[in-house]
């Protein structure tokens, strides 16, 4: 019989209910902390950052020494897949990500994967760094986007709020398309396993835009890639928990949980939690989703809500997190607020 694990997110993870759920917090380093900010300004541009070990192992670490989060998450972007796909990415203060935009199947003889490891080598570097440097309690969590929530910035040439052009293409050229589908695919593949490689024992998907599709599309391009990416993932790491962020999915969560072989779902903070609690955690582990501007307006109302899901949540295995990432104007002390409230010794 193999034995279970000791760290409390990767006992919940197993499907093991805790007193207490282990949390972390999606963005958990960030600009709401002053010591991230301070490192921010020596390292450059926000890529320079993702790519300084040294760097980003720091602010990685940071919000685990302030607060003692169960788990740490590798600090860098999603938007690093494109970047190692050969796309111009560039993060421009004030405007956020800016990418050279691919929007035809013709265009996309400017992506390739030859060379894709040597880009964002300094990423498996930082892994390693970590694993090495976080306390033995603390389980790290690699990452990556989905394929439908990167592709959707390669096509945009960045944030959107309807997306037009991803769409569009989508919609009008199916299979071109899944050409560049495909490839998002091939990549996050190979980037998740060299994470895994490196010492991470925990992968989240983040498919944040995955609310914003019809369920046809939802199930093509948002569950299928996913589906894909965790069986070749579970044929290399058999044993390392994938917890899947379909953001704003809605009811289609559960299709999304049940068909794309992911250990935990996490959950958006829309969503209901007695329906989660009733139709996703008998099943698999859910995680989420405290409203992050809760964690800016503090006090009662912060401790009310998080009691609430802790009792919503109580009868299964659960991960307490956000529904989405700490924003840059939340109260530092709020966040320490929230995690007396959690911490098992608490």
């Amino acid at each position: 019989m193999a034995a279970k694990p000791a760290k409390r997110m990767l006992r919940a993870l197993s499907g093991e209910r805790l007193d207490k759920p282990p949390f972390w917090l999606m963005r958990q380093a960030g600009r709401y902390l002053p010591e991230y900010r301070e490192v921010r300004s020596q390292a450059g541009g926000f890529l320079d950052l993702c790519y300084s070990p040294k760097l980003a192992c720091e602010v990685t670490l940071q919000p685990i020494r302030r607060y003692g989060m169960d788990a740490a998450i590798l600090f860098s972007d999603i938007l690093v897949v494109p970047h190692g796909l050969a796309q111009q990415v560039a993060f421009k203060e004030g405007e956020g990500p800016v990418l050279d935009p691919i929007r035809n199947a013709s265009e996309l003889k400017r992506l390739s994967l030859d060379g894709f490891h040597e880009r964002v080598a300094p990423v498996y570097e930082t892994v390693s760094r970590l694993a090495e440097a976080l306390p033995k309690e603390t389980t790290l969590i690699g990452f990556a986007g989905s394929p439908w929530t990167v592709a959707t910035y390669m096509a945009e040439g960045g944030g959107s709020k309807e997306f037009v052009a991803v769409k569009r293409w989508a919609y009008g050229d199916p299979e071109g398309f899944a050409q560049l589908i495909d490839l998002l695919v091939e990549a996050t593949i190979a980037y998740l396993k060299r994470q895994a490689e490196a010492g991470a024992e925990v992968l989240q998907l983040f498919d944040s835009w995955a609310g914003v599709l019809p369920e046809p599309a939802f199930r093509r391009w948002c569950i299928e890639p996913t589906r894909k990416i965790i069986a070749a993932l579970k044929g290399s790491h058999p044993d390392i928990p994938i917890i899947g962020f379909p953001r704003g999915a809605g009811t289609l969560c559960h299709d999304y949980a049940m068909e794309t072989g992911v250990d935990a779902v996490s959950l958006d903070t829309s969503m209901e939690i007695s329906w989660a609690a009733r139709t996703l955690q008998p099943k698999l582990p859910v995680q989420g989703n405290l409203d992050p501007i809760l964690l800016v307006a503090g006090g009662e109302a912060l401790d009310r809500e998080a009691d609430r899901i802790l009792e919503g949540f109580s009868g299964g295995a659960h991960i307490f997190n956000l529904g989405h990432g700490v924003t840059q104007t939340t109260p530092p002390e709020n966040v320490e607020r929230l995690a007396r409230r959690l911490r098992a010794d608490g």
